[in-house]
């Protein structure tokens, strides 16, 4: 295999494991006592400095216009703060595994979104994957022995509606971003605003999390948090360029076993054969929504 063919699959396998760890730093740090408010903040801010240094290399910033302003408060609010609050709140309470299954609903939902809005075909394949997505919920809150507690389901709920906001950015991108918009310059302004829009009410409650020195478990993984939701992100978009976006799209693959391997490895979790039948279905349903090349083209 040709070293220019090796890239997009090791972008893909190295961006999703990556991206898979981030749900078990997010419940290390909640259950360590970090405010999943303060935490929201740097993934944005944070993030967002993160990928304005690749800007710099790159030399391509996020531009400054009214209207690119308003991308950034509308993807912020979508993308990071809202569903990020959501998020890392649910994160103290529900297993890292099942946090990484759930998520996966967003390109299920995507494509409900898209075809409702008439952007993308009606297709039976797809649809019968949004059910069998839609069952794979079903297997984690309907059983009374499914999750570790019954408690668990109301925060299974908080990460589906935290699912839909990043479905609504999903949409939102591809109605109204034009075409040929250097992608990693706007999440970088969409990062750095979703932070500020946030840090009022951060301050307001008393839940900045601040970098003590010197640097122990818990500032190291915010750190760990900021660069890895940034590089994965970006080795995404790189994965879209290189291979367009039905090879990169497998990278949600990737992310779902590799957050319950990484929470299997981190937290000895362990799950009921509920749990496993719901990894299965999930699965399947992103197989079935994920669209084929000439749907794409």
């Amino acid at each position: 295999m040709k070293q220019s063919k090796v890239w997009p699959y090791l972008l893909v396998l190295v961006s999703g494991a990556i991206w898979g760890v981030t749900f078990s730093i997010a419940r290390i740090l909640t259950q360590a006592g970090v405010h999943p408010l303060g935490l929201t903040f740097w993934q944005g801010f944070g993030g967002g400095l993160v990928l304005l240094a690749i800007c710099a290399a790159r030399s391509r910033w996020p531009r400054l216009t009214g209207l690119h302003f308003k991308f950034y408060v509308i993807l912020g609010l979508l993308g990071t703060a809202l569903p990020g609050a959501l998020f890392f709140y649910a994160a103290s309470h529900v297993p890292a595994g099942i946090l990484a299954i759930t998520v996966t609903t967003v390109p299920l939902l995507t494509y409900g979104g898209a075809w409702l809005l008439g952007i993308d075909r009606f297709s039976v394949k797809r649809m019968s994957g949004i059910a069998v997505g839609l069952f794979a919920i079903l297997l984690l809150v309907g059983p009374e022995t499914s999750l570790p507690d019954r408690s668990m389901v109301f925060w299974v709920l908080v990460v589906l509606v935290a699912s839909l906001f990043y479905t609504f950015e999903n949409i939102y991108v591809a109605v109204r971003v034009p075409g040929g918009t250097d992608m990693i310059a706007l999440l970088a302004g969409m990062l750095l605003v979703a932070g500020l829009l946030i840090l009022p009410l951060v301050l307001s409650l008393n839940a900045f999390a601040s970098f003590h020195y010197p640097w122990g478990k818990i500032e190291w993984l915010m750190l760990a948090m900021m660069v890895i939701s940034s590089l994965a992100y970006g080795m995404f978009l790189l994965a879209i360029q290189m291979a367009g976006p039905v090879f990169a799209s497998q990278t949600a693959y990737v992310v779902t076993l590799s957050g319950v391997l990484w929470g299997i490895l981190l937290f000895n979790e362990s799950h009921s054969v509920w749990v496993w039948l719901a990894l299965g279905s999930m699965l399947s349903g992103l197989a079935l929504v994920t669209p084929t090349q000439r749907q794409t083209a």
